[in-house]
C-alpha cells in the first residue's frame, strides 16, 4: 500500500510539473490577485490612509470595535470588527506605530456579513484603527492598545 501511495504522489507531482511547463497553470495568475501594494507598503498611518483613499474618513458609532485595553503579548493581539453600516464593501485594520501601518484588508461581496476577527502583532503601545468603506464613503473607529513588555500588565 505504501508503494502505491508513493507512485500516486510521484505521478501527481509529475503532472503538475508538466502542466506548469506547458503553460496550462500560470502561478502568477493564480497567486497575484489585485491588491493595494502602496497601502501595504506605507510606513505611516497618513500614507496608508491616502493610498486607501480614506484620508477624510468620518468617525462612526456603527462600527463595533473590540480590542483589549492592555495586551500582555504583543505578538497576538485579538481584534474584532463588525460593521453595521449598510452596503459595507471593505474593512481595513491599521496600526499607527507598526513598521507598516496597514495590517489587514478585507473585501466583502454583496450580501456578505462584514465581521472580521484577526490577531495582530503590535510592535509597541499604539492606536489601532478600523476603516470601513460603504457606498463609496469611508468611516473609522480607533482605540489605543497598550502592550506590556513583561506581560505583567504594568
Amino acid at each position: 500500500m505504501d508503494k502505491l501511495r508513493r507512485t500516486l504522489l510521484k505521478g501527481a507531482g509529475g503532472a503538475l510539473v508538466a502542466a506548469l511547463a506547458a503553460g496550462v497553470l500560470i502561478p502568477t495568475r493564480v497567486l497575484a490577485a489585485e491588491w493595494n501594494k502602496s497601502a501595504f507598503e506605507a510606513k505611516d498611518l497618513a500614507s496608508a490612509l491616502k493610498s486607501l483613499g480614506a484620508s477624510a474618513a468620518a468617525d462612526s458609532k456603527d462600527i463595533l470595535f473590540r480590542a483589549p485595553d492592555i495586551a500582555e503579548n504583543g505578538a497576538v493581539v485579538p481584534i474584532d470588527i463588525v460593521s453595521n453600516i449598510p452596503n459595507t464593501t471593505s474593512i481595513a485594520v491599521l496600526v499607527e506605530k507598526n513598521p507598516n501601518a496597514l495590517a489587514a484588508y478585507f473585501d466583502f461581496a454583496n450580501g456578505a456579513v462584514p465581521d472580521v476577527s484577526v490577531r495582530l502583532k503590535l510592535a509597541q503601545t499604539s492606536m489601532v484603527k478600523a476603516v470601513v468603506k460603504a457606498d463609496g464613503k469611508f468611516y473609522t473607529v480607533q482605540k489605543e492598545v497598550k502592550v506590556t513588555v513583561g506581560g505583567c500588565g504594568g
